[in-house]
């Protein structure tokens, strides 16, 4: 490990920490989801250990209908970690301070949202981070940092980059299992085929992570949005936007050459679909052979059946597969085909698995799947393209070099 962990921090110490339990927010009410299962690992370990814990997280952006106190965060945490959580309504102002102060070891404290906080938001160096009163001020109450918000770590926000320079710094046990597991296919071997599943909403995700891996990865398994765009390029009349969609032309448009290019050069190792999901007249899915397509006249929302069948031995013959984004509308029952057909075959394999991108890993939870059928279910969607691309994680590099 390049980092600092738990496992180095000494007890009772004044620990800061910062968390990712940005959530969806429906009708004014936070939901629940895995973040908070995941991060009361390290709170929970934390307050154990006698320290007093303080936690810093966010939620939503200004001017977004989710941006909300962390009120309820303070109490959604707290059912999973089995104990108490305080919140103060005050990132860093007097209240906060005495909150602070007034704790004892193994009490946990929730400050307000970080993102309330004017000096937060703008990306920014470190070295200026560092020098803002919200770093300074908070900085001067506690013995150590934590970052265990590995979602949030390509952000240069001054929770994640300012309190490294100025704090003994330690990675969380989310930030460490992520960290590991999502750069493993830059730094494992693998004695086998290693497969990677593509889909998603954006063609530039797909084609960094191609460009980036394509000395790693043996076959590219596409679907979503990208996996459409790619059809068109190979000659197939899908992949451009229907009347009131905005999905593929603006992508298209700016991403032509490059699909085509790499649709050439890495012809071999890419696989498209073989069929496409639609809504019929009926409002039931239904599928259609994408050699069969003469004219695009409805949107494709999964791809089908025959696709599925197809990718599935790719996967039950690999050491290793990676998942980035989802093959459909899996939201929807009536299109989660592809997506779950996928994650299917992966957790039938005896292979080294990492499912990720956005919201893809809610599929498992969904439609009833385990995460023990996989090796890392991350929560990482940004950070996550990120290490598959070897682009920079700020808030990575900043605990390696602290």
């Amino acid at each position: 490990m390049t980092f600092k962990t738990l496992d180095d921090l000494e007890s009772g110490q004044r620990v800061l920490v910062r968390l990712d339990l940005n959530s969806p927010v429906e009708d004014g009410e936070v939901q629940d989801n895995r973040r908070f299962d995941r991060h009361a690992t390290t709170v929970k370990e934390l307050a154990e250990n006698d320290h007093r814990v303080v936690l810093m997280a966010h939620q939503g952006r200004p001017g977004d209908d989710d941006f909300v106190s962390l009120e309820q965060h303070a109490d959604i945490l707290a059912g999973h970690i089995g104990m108490d959580v305080e919140f103060v309504a005050d990132t860093y102002g007097d209240d906060a301070l005495d909150a602070i102060r007034s704790l004892e070891g193994g009490d946990v404290l929730l400050l307000e949202n970080t993102r309330m906080v004017d000096e937060e938001l703008p990306e920014e160096d470190p070295e200026t981070k560092a020098e803002t009163a919200f770093v300074k001020t908070l900085s001067e109450e506690f013995d150590a940092y934590v970052n265990d918000a590995y979602s949030a770590a390509h952000r240069k926000h001054a929770s994640l980059v300012g309190f490294p320079l100025v704090l003994p710094s330690y990675a969380g046990r989310v930030m460490e299992s992520e960290y590991e597991a999502n750069s493993s296919i830059a730094t494992r071997e693998f004695d086998g085929d290693v497969t990677m599943v593509v889909g998603g909403t954006k063609a530039t995700d797909v084609i960094g992570v191609m460009n980036a891996l394509d000395e790693k990865v043996d076959q590219f398994l596409l679907g979503g949005i990208a996996g459409e765009l790619f059809l068109r390029a190979d000659g197939h009349d899908v992949g451009y936007d229907l009347e009131g969609m905005n999905l593929f032309d603006e992508q298209w448009e700016k991403n032509e050459e490059t699909i085509r290019n790499v649709l050439d050069e890495k012809g071999d190792q890419i696989v498209l679909a073989t069929d496409l999901a639609f809504e019929d007249e009926n409002d039931e899915r239904a599928e259609i052979p994408v050699a069969s397509i003469t004219e695009k006249d409805t949107a494709y929302l999964d791809v089908g059946s025959d696709t599925v069948a197809t990718y599935t031995p790719y996967i039950h013959d690999s050491e290793a597969v990676f998942v980035k984004g989802a093959l459909g509308l899996f939201e929807d029952e009536r299109f989660a085909t592809g997506t779950t057909g996928v994650l299917e075959a992966i957790a039938d394999t005896d292979c080294f698995s990492v499912v990720g991108g956005g919201d893809t890993s809610r599929a498992i939870e969904m439609y009833g799947m385990s995460e023990d059928d996989f090796s890392h279910v991350s929560i990482a969607g940004g950070a996550y393209i990120r290490a598959l691309t070897g682009e920079s994680l700020p808030a990575v590099e900043l605990l390696q070099e602290n």
